[in-house]
């Protein structure tokens, strides 16, 4: 079956995208360079964890935008304010309360990030990911439009039109670094337990 297209909203000629890694936003990136969209990169991810993996991610994020010489920001890395924001929520499923914290504290930055250099659209690579919720994801970008005035998140779903199979095809010929957890400690926990379950299955 045929994939429905991504729809541009209309005149948009620039975006702020919120970027969780090179491989996610590879295919994005290049689809908006193809249709005219000038994108400029924001890394904002206080969710990782370790320091370790931020930084391999950040970097990786970094060389991707120089290959294409796309602007490209760097959001601070304050891991302890994002525990604060999550806490009581540790606990929670992945999909849960706590990643839509995570998305909205995320988002809620980006929003400002686009107002300080006069961008009104923002989105977000989140959307690209299969093991993500996008109800959540959109629900964290109309919040965060909501948060800051004179802002508009481009709710999309970054897996339609080719761009999932396009992501892994440039996975391979940029040589990315592929991650195997979401990012924050939490993730770390659940992924683990998942593989621990699926081992067991397979016994």
């Amino acid at each position: 079956m045929k994939q429905p297209p991504i729809i541009i909203p209309d005149g948009l000629k620039e975006v702020l995208l919120h970027v969780c890694c090179a491989p996610c936003s590879s295919a994005i990136v290049e689809w908006l360079l193809q249709h005219g969209i000038k994108p400029t990169l924001f890394y904002f991810n206080p969710n990782i964890y370790p320091l370790e993996e931020y930084n391999i991610r950040k970097q990786e994020s970094k060389r991707h935008a120089e290959l294409l010489q796309v602007r490209w920001i760097d959001g601070d890395y304050d891991h302890n304010t994002w525990l604060e924001c999550i806490k009581g929520t540790e606990n929670a499923r992945e999909r849960g309360e706590r990643c839509s914290i995570c998305f909205r504290h995320r988002l809620t930055e980006t929003a400002k990030k686009a107002k300080e250099t006069g961008i009104d659209r923002f989105a977000t690579t989140l959307a690209s990911s299969r093991w993500k919720n996008i109800e959540q994801i959109n629900a964290a970008g109309y919040y965060a439009e909501e948060t800051v005035p004179d802002t508009h998140f481009w709710a999309q779903n970054w897996r339609k039109g080719g761009l999932y199979e396009r992501r892994q095809q440039l996975l391979k010929e940029y040589n990315f670094y592929n991650q195997q957890y979401c990012g924050c400690e939490f993730s770390i926990r659940n992924t683990s337990r998942e593989e621990e379950k699926t081992r067991g299955d397979k016994n």
